[in-house]
């Protein structure tokens, strides 16, 4: 495995690769999700780059930026067991310029939901990711379910800036009690962890409506907030796989979404139905 660290070094390497390449990009303290993704590029690629590189334009003020997981050493030795080609681990400041140009998240899908709360971050995401595509230049790119939004995102700006790359969308990986794997997962005390299975339950609560043939939006909404409480529950929405709100939910082409504070970490989960 070839380990990169300057944006050019790796877009230089890369123009000798003529084969099928699958990019994985991923803010690092690796886990089973991760691997996930890199699993399913190597398996439907010949050649597969992963990036690792904690974004500061997805961070609001105040959010965990300095504190964000990080566990390189253990992340370069997941990526050379996982068979990995490339690994991409620049820092800000080759990311980076004091002034220049970026991306600005659409004016209402990127500030509903998780951009409510966090005005500017589907920016920051949109823009590192088209310089990571750019630099990479991949036949695919691995992106997890769990972020929904942010996938759904991603995948409008390939369809509105006409990008040559296909965005595959890798279900969430899940922890033996149901708990959605995130690096963020490490904040949570044990106590923390068993109250936010309550994200994980609140989801069950819905698919169990829907299996029961009730796909009114507003009471499996209010079912989920029943089963989330006492957690702060920043939003329980059902939208359509375009992103747009629903009154009856559409079996084949329905998101729920689910985020809530655990203590002070903000945990996302979702299921597509």
């Amino acid at each position: 495995m070839k380990i990169i660290r300057e944006p050019l070094a790796l877009k230089e390497y890369l123009q000798t690769v003529k084969s099928r390449l699958g990019f994985v990009p991923t803010m690092g303290a690796l886990h089973e999700g991760h691997l996930s993704l890199i699993q399913k590029a190597k398996a439907e690629n010949d050649f597969v780059v992963v990036s690792i590189f904690v974004n500061p334009t997805q961070f609001l003020q105040g959010e965990d930026l300095e504190s964000y997981p990080k566990k390189e050493a253990a992340d370069i030795k997941i990526c050379e067991l996982a068979g990995v080609d490339v690994l991409f681990m620049p820092n800000a400041s080759a990311m980076y310029e004091k002034d220049e140009v970026s991306l600005q998240a659409p004016n209402v899908r990127g500030y509903v939901l998780e951009g409510t709360s966090r005005p500017g971050h589907f920016s920051g995401v949109l823009t590192v990711v088209m310089k990571l595509l750019n630099l990479v230049n991949p036949s695919r790119a691995y992106f997890g379910k769990k972020d929904a939004q942010q996938l759904h995102l991603i995948g409008l700006m390939v369809k509105n800036l006409y990008m040559n790359v296909t965005i595959v969308a890798v279900d969430t990986v899940r922890e033996s009690d149901g708990l959605a794997m995130s690096s963020r997962n490490v904040y949570l005390s044990k106590e923390e962890h068993q109250e936010a299975l309550k994200i994980s339950a609140s989801l069950k609560t819905a698919t169990n409506l829907v299996m029961q043939k009730n796909f009114s939006v507003a009471e499996i909404k209010a079912a989920m907030r029943q089963t989330l409480a006492p957690l702060e529950v920043v939003y329980v929405e059902i939208l359509n796989r375009d992103f747009e709100p629903l009154h009856e939910l559409e079996v084949g082409n329905s998101v729920i979404l689910v985020e809530a504070l655990v203590g002070s970490t903000r945990l996302l989960d979702n299921i597509w139905l």
